[in-house]
């Protein structure tokens, strides 16, 4: 049959009926999760068209899906983070909610002082399982929306709960409608939504929401879970390990609005950030990230990441403060004593420091040949160089630059510059396997440029 598709402006042919598929087996989609081997893509080649939201947002489960990976934070910890999360947001709310437990003392201790310091951004949110015990509780703590667990896979429904997908739908649903009557906002955590059945599940569950929140008038949100990060962003792949099919069908065959839609990935297969933003662009206008990307497992969509990829799509509108990104990195390393690795896009200590001579020659010319984006304005952090055997006299120069001012007149062949050369090498040739620290580049500066630095008036 034809329906008139609004989001579009046309008749769009309709044969699917939504029905809800209640088996006596699980489905466990052995041709593509056979186990014993690598999961497997299977494409359908079947296109559907991008459809991005007018507005996007940022959501974070830091205090959530964070803390089931990594020692659990202090109370003033949480706060402190909280505040670096509503100033890196901006006031403009680009993340606009945060994601707490509320099981412990400790827990509804943390989310009394966030909430006293009356942000609008990030709202404060909770998360429970599908039962009156935990709903309770988000009552108690009157709180405006939580999120609640209803896996959606036969993995989930017949292996770990024993259901049938009919009883797991109406368990559902019920604590759903429990929420409404006591006046809060529930967020559907569809877990497991990339190894489920998507027609004979996932979308009769969603259409029943729905159903329901334009009988109650009220606003059902819907989180779409790839719980083992096997959903994939490229076009043409078949259901359900397709990120764009996910996205597009809850909206085309349940009716479910972009801005009741969020998308919570993980990282075994490296597409964390690829997929969040492959949401965005089909219709889910909320993609849920942590701090670091910490989370169970592989963790999450790194904030960071998120935050930028949220830039280059809109730009700034929001009043997003990226020189926090440094900070919340910085408090990482020296109050929670994480390590970041070296290399992490963003935040890593290396992640604009160059090594190779042939690179800061080009950065000596001119920053940009080497440089993703001006990184002292936009994240406070200047462009960097470790001194090895492959750094050459290029990098001496840039070396020197960064630490007494990029306006210094100082050629890489200057004399002084081959004689720290010439001792860098010797060093390397006698089996030096470190780079060499800054305290000798500065020893060697001192004795190889003294003319120089008086000349020039630098110090260092």
């Amino acid at each position: 049959m034809l329906k008139f598709n609004a989001g579009y402006n046309t008749f769009d042919f309709d044969s699917y009926a939504v029905q809800l598929e209640d088996r006596a087996e699980p489905d466990l989609f052995r041709d593509i999760f056979p186990y014993s081997e690598v999961p497997r893509i299977g494409f359908n080649h079947r296109l559907v068209p991008m459809r991005m939201p007018a507005r996007i947002w940022i959501t974070d489960t830091s205090f959530r899906d964070g803390q089931q990976s990594m020692p659990p934070y202090t109370v003033k910890q949480v706060v402190d983070l909280y505040k670096m999360l509503h100033r890196l947001g901006g006031a403009g709310g680009a993340i606009r909610q945060a994601e707490f437990f509320l099981y412990t003392k400790k827990d509804q201790k943390i989310i009394e002082q966030v909430q006293e310091l009356g942000y609008r951004y990030p709202e404060v949110t909770g998360w429970i399982r599908a039962n009156k015990n935990d709903l309770a509780l988000v009552k108690k703590l009157g709180l405006r929306e939580t999120g609640v667990l209803t896996s959606v896979s036969d993995y989930h429904i017949f292996l770990k709960l024993k259901m049938t997908r009919r009883k797991a739908m109406e368990s559902y649903m019920a604590i759903v409608k429990e929420a409404l009557d006591a006046g809060v906002i529930p967020r559907c955590h569809f877990e497991d939504a990339t190894r489920a059945d998507f027609y004979g599940f996932v979308v009769p569950f969603a259409h029943e929401l729905m159903k329901l929140a334009e009988q109650s008038k009220s606003i059902i949100k819907i989180r779409v879970c790839d719980t083992l990060g096997l959903g994939v962003p490229f076009p043409g792949v078949a259901m359900p390990r397709s990120v764009p099919g996910l996205i597009y069908g809850l909206a085309y065959y349940a009716g479910v609005p972009s801005e009741w839609m969020e998308w919570h990935g993980h990282n075994d297969f490296h597409l964390v950030t690829a997929n969040a933003v492959t949401a965005w662009l089909y219709g889910c206008s909320a993609a849920n990230g942590t701090i670091l990307g910490i989370g169970e497992r592989t963790g999450n969509p790194p904030l960071e990441s998120l935050v930028l990829s949220y830039l280059e799509l809109r730009g700034n509108d929001l009043g997003i403060d990226t020189t926090v990104i440094t900070e919340i990195a910085e408090y990482f390393e020296k109050e929670l004593g994480v390590t970041i690795p070296p290399n992490q896009p963003i935040v890593g200590r290396d992640f604009n420091m160059t090594r190779a001579g042939i690179h800061a020659d080009g950065l000596l010319k001119d920053e940009e040949i080497y440089n993703i984006f001006d990184t002292a304005k936009i994240l406070n952090r200047p462009v960097s160089i470790s001194i090895t055997d492959k750094s050459g006299l290029a990098g001496i120069a840039l070396w020197i630059h960064n630490k007494v001012g990029r306006g210094a007149q100082l050629h890489k062949d200057h004399p002084g510059i081959k004689r720290i050369h010439k001792w860098i090498m010797r060093q390397y040739a006698c089996g030096r396997t470190t780079p060499i620290s800054d305290q000798e580049m500065i020893r060697l500066v001192r004795k190889h440029l003294a003319d120089w630095l008086k000349e020039s008036g630098f110090d260092i």
